[in-house]
């Protein structure tokens, strides 16, 4: 019986099918996001039909667990991350911006892999085999168990595969590989989709670990369907300015450990280097007693980061003054802007403001709030703040300095480096434990003038 084509229009971003093209999706509601596919139905013949074997209900008390095996690439920032090692047979997206990184770190997982007597295929569809051998033998990577392949024909792929029966495949990148009997070109929806699962079956069914590289769209999300990450077991992002040397990988879905750990990496001559103390790193280049600078205990995951807060006031002419920001979204700054024009009384409608997180990164954690007033107030002033003083706390609209996740942490990273005074929220001093309290002298405050006063005399 022959096969019934029919034409349906899928959004790009969350794979919403519907018969007719609208302009906006009437779920994820972003504008011209249909896209035209042909799919082709199987009537449904009652002769030929026949009841499978359905599975049945199981008592949870009943169900056995089966320990989860891992295996160490000896990358330790990397292990760490995904929650100790890889799990066989798991099905991992990694995804970023074009040049961030991801086949550098790929090609060095796959040799730290090959290393430990593992068969590892990369499949590169956006370079050649020549292109890649270049590259690894800058990084140094001549394993005998890292096998390349050039092709982006996915049933090609599997042939390759049958042949050399990998424990570790590794896709880059999704976006340019395509089934031959699908109508829809590559990187569209239906074959970023249908490749993807394909993936994850033969990950499951074979027990391969696969990595599938996956590009981002202009507003930082992978690009394809949204359900391209619910099919995965492992999301990472990729993160980092390219002017800068610092990279930082946050793990958004992670069926088989913590979600939201981060792992920082730098980029040198040899390939990305694992940074242990990245606090260390972010405050290398800092300079001392210098007004506009404020240094903060921020939450990356779960992992406390001290960073820099810079920031720079000068008196404007101009009507309407500037307000540019890096690393913090720009919404964020006018708000609290606004909060110390309000409750300090700083005339900063004259001034034009620029605020920097130093490093290159993009910070979201609203423990950063405190540093960025002090950093302005600092500014403002022309007064330093203390070298020994670190701080964090989120900055309410009335002024209020409120309390942050997981301050013990922060403290014991602060003291770590060196810092004597720590900023806090008088909220978060409650039940801080013997430890956390010595060696360091903490300061609470319940307002952002208190914490003002506190620093800048």
């Amino acid at each position: 019986m022959k096969d019934k084509q029919r034409t349906e229009y899928a959004c790009a971003t969350c794979g919403t099918r519907q018969m007719k093209w609208t302009g906006q999706c009437p779920k994820c509601l972003e504008w011209n996001t249909f896209h035209e596919e042909v799919r082709f139905v199987e009537k449904f013949d009652a002769k030929k039909s026949r009841i499978t074997e359905k599975p049945k209900p199981i008592r949870l008390k009943d169900v056995t667990l089966k320990e989860t095996t891992r295996f160490e690439t000896e990358i330790k920032e990397f292990d760490r991350m995904i929650g100790g090692g890889i799990v066989p047979g798991s099905l991992a997206l990694v995804g970023g911006e074009p040049g961030i990184g991801k086949s550098t770190l790929m090609l060095q997982l796959s040799a730290r892999i090959a290393n430990k007597g593992k068969t590892v295929l990369y499949v590169t569809g956006e370079e050649s085999v020549e292109q890649t051998t270049i590259r690894a033998r800058r990084l140094g990577i001549e394993e005998e168990g890292l096998f390349l392949l050039a092709e982006t024909n996915f049933n090609h792929i599997l042939q390759e595969i049958d042949d050399i029966n990998p424990d570790v495949l590794i896709v880059d990148s999704i976006q340019v590989i395509y089934k031959a009997d699908l109508p829809s070109a590559p990187g569209s929806v239906t074959q970023v989709r249908e490749t993807t699962q394909e993936l994850m079956l033969l990950s499951k069914g074979r027990a391969i670990t696969t990595f599938i590289i996956g590009h981002v769209t202009k507003g930082g999300d992978i690009a394809g369907p949204k359900v391209l990450e619910h099919l995965v077991d492992t999301v990472l992002y990729f993160e980092g300015d390219k002017q800068n040397n610092f990279r930082m990988i946050k793990v958004v879905k992670n069926r088989f450990g913590p979600t939201d750990e981060v792992a920082v990496f730098q980029m040198l001559k040899g390939g990305l280097a694992e940074v242990p103390n990245p606090s260390e790193l972010f405050l290398a280049e800092r300079v001392l007693e210098v007004p506009g600078a404020a240094v903060s205990a921020a939450l990356e995951g779960n992992r406390p980061i001290l960073i820099e807060a810079q920031a720079l006031v000068s008196e404007t002419n101009f009507p309407a003054p500037m307000r540019r920001s890096s690393g913090i979204d720009q919404n964020r700054l006018a708000l609290l802007l606004a909060v110390l024009e309000k409750k300090v009384r700083y005339p900063l409608y004259r001034c034009d403001v620029f605020v920097s997180v130093a490093g290159g990164l993009k910070i979201v954690e609203p423990g950063l709030d405190l540093a960025l007033v002090l950093a302005v107030a600092s500014s403002f002033r022309s007064k330093p703040i203390d070298r020994n003083t670190c701080m964090a706390g989120e900055v309410g609209l009335s002024g209020e300095v409120r309390p942050v996740a997981r301050i013990e942490s922060r403290i014991k990273e602060a003291k770590h480096m060196g810092f004597k005074r720590f900023i806090l929220p008088k909220r978060n001093m409650k039940g801080l434990s013997k430890e956390a309290r010595e060696g360091i002298i903490l300061v609470g405050a319940d307002f952002i003038e208190e914490a003002i006063d506190a620093c800048i005399n």
